[in-house]
């Protein structure tokens, strides 16, 4: 079994309990909204692996000069073969409209098992139809609707769930 730690959002700062959970992971997966490459480094999967995309905030103007290099590298896009299937990770901030997102990734992406995506900052998952469509919510402080969350993927050859963590808010 693979635990994946998905997550969103975090907009510069990771809430703690969120970076304690995905240490319980074996791989982090980050659907944008980064904020600085600081996040990145705190997030720490058992494997060490953590996968990001960039969201509509991360851009050169919204990230510390000394950060230039690791926002550079990150893809719009990103998928990851799992156990099971692949998962597909974007922001979705060009997914519009909003109310039909859910159904246009599912067509952008129809051989993933699941895609996950950011923007909104709200926690849904959305397992009726394949392709699974999740959005982890908010994992840092700005707009959590609730308390900062993440979902937890727990995939097998034959089994995938997924885990919704939401904490409360300060």
């Amino acid at each position: 079994m693979v635990r994946v730690a998905l997550l969103s959002d975090t907009h510069g700062t990771l809430d703690p309990r969120i970076g304690e959970a995905v240490r319980d992971c074996d791989l982090a997966v980050h659907a944008g909204d980064i904020g600085n490459a600081g996040v990145l480094a705190v997030l720490s999967p058992r494997s060490g692996r953590a996968i990001a995309v960039t969201g509509n905030n991360d851009t050169a103007a919204k990230w510390p000069t000394g950060d230039a290099k690791t926002l550079e590298s990150l893809p719009t896009v990103a998928s990851l073969e799992l156990p099971g299937g692949r998962l597909v990770v974007i922001h979705g901030d060009r997914i519009n409209p909003a109310a039909r997102r859910h159904e246009r990734l599912r067509r952008r992406f129809p051989d993933a098992r699941l895609v996950v995506y950011g923007h909104s900052h709200r926690l849904v998952c959305d397992l009726g139809t394949l392709p699974w469509v999740v959005n982890p919510g908010a994992a840092g402080r700005s707009r959590t609707f609730g308390g900062p969350s993440m979902l937890i993927l727990s995939a097998t050859p034959d089994s995938w769930v997924v885990h919704a963590l939401r904490f409360p808010g300060p």
